[in-house]
């Protein structure tokens, strides 16, 4: 039996060029978000833009529709960080009251059940995928991405929450899904993010003493 080394090597022989720089970019876009850089809007607007075409390839139609609220996300995202606000002249880092915090919830429970069924509606007939565990995890993950996306757009140190719990879930399913590569990428963007919520963190409570 093949441990994970040999089936990682195995499967990343098999990345495609198109998924090596998607994966490329998203990395250099997460690690731009952690350091607050407005590149995180550019690259990962063409990165997820080719995660579009290749999570339709592999059925992962609830990521292949995130990734295209990432870029509508994406283009609203880099005009608010650029735009002028408060006295600073940019969007700053804050946190979430309690009641954006419920709203944050509520809102992945809402999403999560809304992207399940146009999931069943369009695959209702594919007795085998609907019985797997991936619409479920395929569902939660784009529900959490999906908020994680918005809260970063709006510039919450809670993005970074998201971010990790869903790159947690991301790291398997990718595994087993044969895209070892972009697994491995979930991997250093679960790195990323922790290392962004406490760099977020740090600015937050540096503006909070000004």
């Amino acid at each position: 039996m093949l441990d994970f080394w040999d089936i990682f090597t195995e499967n990343l022989y098999d990345t495609t060029w198109v998924e090596f720089v998607a994966v490329i970019l998203g990395i250099a876009s997460v690690w731009y978000a952690r350091r607050e850089n407005i590149l995180v809007y550019p690259t990962g607007i063409v990165s997820v833009l080719i995660f579009v075409f290749i999570c339709f390839n592999t059925r992962l139609y609830a990521d292949a529709g995130i990734n295209l609220f990432y870029f509508a996300m994406s283009v609203y995202g880099w005009y608010n960080w650029t735009r002028p606000a408060g006295n600073t002249g940019q969007l700053v880092i804050s946190v979430n009251s309690i009641k954006q915090q419920w709203v944050c919830i509520g809102l992945t429970a809402l999403s999560y059940w809304l992207i399940l069924g146009l999931i069943w509606l369009f695959n209702y007939d594919d007795t085998v995928y609907m019985q797997s565990y991936v619409p479920w995890v395929d569902s939660f993950t784009t529900s959490i991405f999906l908020v994680g996306m918005l809260l970063m757009a709006r510039k919450k140190v809670e993005n970074w929450t998201y971010w990790i719990i869903g790159d947690i879930v991301s790291i398997p399913l990718y595994f087993m899904k044969g895209l070892v590569f972009t697994s491995f990428q979930y991997l250093v963007f679960l790195i990323i993010a922790v290392m962004g919520l406490i760099e977020w963190r740090r600015r937050y409570r540096n503006l909070s003493m000004q």
